[in-house]
C-alpha cells in the first residue's frame, strides 16, 4: 500500500479564476505608496502580500501596521518577516494620524506585528495611536487588529479598551486542530478569551474575528468555531481563502468555491452574528469602513426592535 505524500510534497494547486485579481497600478495607488514611505509607515497590505492591495490603495485605503515590520513569531501562513524587531518608533502614532488626515479616511484599521519582546506586547503603542487619531482626525472611526498579547493579555486588553477604539479585531485564523502547525505560538482559547474580555469590559465596542479556509479544515470544525465565537459574543465574522505567500509557507489544501462561502455565510448569520463577510477574497480589513457602517446600522436596528418590543 502506498504511503500518502507529506503536505510539503503535495503539488501546488493552480489558482481558480475566482481568486485572481488585477495587478496594482495607477496614480492613486502610487500616491498611497509614496505617502506611506514618506511617513515611514509599514502596511499589512504590503507585508502580508494582500491580494486586494490594488483595489484598496487605488481608493486610498491602507491598513497601517505599527510596531515595525518584523514579527517575533513565525506563523506558517504569514508573510511578515520574523526576527528581532527594531525599537518602537515614538513618531509612529502621529505619523499614523497624519496619514489618516492626508488620505481623508472616515475609517482606519490599525494592526501590528507580534512583539513578544516588549513588556506590554506593544499595547501602549496602540493606545498612543488611538489618542493621536482622536486629536488629529476626531471624526475618523478606529478599528484595531491586535495580536494575542501572549502572557500579558489582561493588562494589555484593559489598557486598549480604556482608549475606546470603535472596533476591536483579533483573528482566530483557523480551527483549533490546526493551531500546532499553522499558529504554533498562539492558543485558540486564549484568543477567544481575549475577545470575550473586550466585550465584558466595554459592551459598546464592536468585536470582530476572522478565519482562513483552505488549510485542511473540515466544515463541522468551521461551524464549531462559529459557535465558539458567538459564545464569546463576537459581533462580526470574516472568512477568506488562504493563499500561500511563498513555497516555504503552509500549502493550500483546497480552493474553497464561492458557493461554499455563501453557505458558510448563511450558517453564520443564522447563528446570530451582527455581520458576516465571507468570500474568497475577504480579508480582515477589506471594505472595513463600509462594513463598520453596516454593523453600526444593524446594532441600531436591533436596539430599536428591542425598545419597541418593551413598549408594545
Amino acid at each position: 500500500m502506498n504511503e500518502p505524500l507529506p503536505i510539503s510534497a503535495l503539488p501546488k494547486q493552480r489558482k481558480p479564476d475566482w481568486i485572481r485579481v488585477k495587478a496594482p497600478m495607477g496614480k492613486a495607488f502610487a500616491d498611497t505608496k509614496a505617502l506611506m514611505r514618506r511617513l515611514n509607515l509599514a502596511t499589512v497590505c504590503e507585508e502580508a502580500a494582500c491580494p486586494n492591495i490594488g483595489e484598496c490603495w487605488t481608493k486610498k485605503h491602507a491598513t497601517v501596521m505599527i510596531l515595525g515590520d518584523t514579527c517575533t513569531r513565525a506563523c506558517a501562513f504569514c508573510n511578515v518577516k520574523t526576527g528581532m524587531p527594531r525599537a518602537v518608533d515614538p513618531l509612529e502614532p502621529q505619523h499614523t494620524a497624519d496619514a489618516a488626515a492626508e488620505l481623508g479616511l472616515e475609517h482606519i484599521v490599525i494592526t501590528s506585528v507580534d512583539r513578544d519582546d516588549l513588556p506590554d506586547g506593544g499595547a501602549k503603542q496602540f493606545v498612543k495611536v488611538i489618542e493621536a487619531l482622536r486629536r488629529t482626525t476626531p471624526n475618523t472611526t478606529i478599528e484595531i487588529l491586535t495580536p494575542d498579547f501572549r502572557n500579558k493579555a489582561d493588562a494589555a486588553i484593559e489598557m486598549i479598551v480604556a482608549a475606546r477604539p470603535d472596533v476591536y479585531n483579533h483573528n482566530l485564523e483557523t480551527v483549533p486542530r490546526l493551531y500546532p502547525t499553522i499558529r504554533p505560538g498562539a492558543r485558540y482559547y486564549a484568543s477567544l478569551r481575549l475577545l470575550e474580555t473586550v466585550k465584558r469590559l466595554d459592551p459598546t465596542i464592536f468585536t470582530k474575528s476572522g478565519i482562513m479556509v483552505g488549510l485542511g479544515e473540515e466544515r463541522l470544525e468551521v461551524h464549531q468555531v462559529m459557535d465558539d465565537m458567538r459564545s464569546a459574543d463576537i459581533d462580526f465574522l470574516t472568512m477568506g481563502q488562504y493563499l500561500q505567500p511563498t513555497p516555504k509557507h503552509a500549502k493550500v489544501m483546497d480552493f474553497v468555491a464561492p458557493k461554499t462561502f455563501e453557505a458558510y455565510a448563511a450558517i453564520a448569520r443564522a447563528k446570530g452574528f451582527l455581520l458576516v463577510a465571507a468570500t474568497p477574497l475577504t480579508r480582515s480589513s477589506y471594505h472595513a469602513g463600509d462594513d463598520f457602517v453596516k454593523m453600526r446600522d444593524a446594532r441600531n436596528a436591533e436596539l430599536a426592535r428591542k425598545a419597541a418590543s418593551r413598549t408594545a
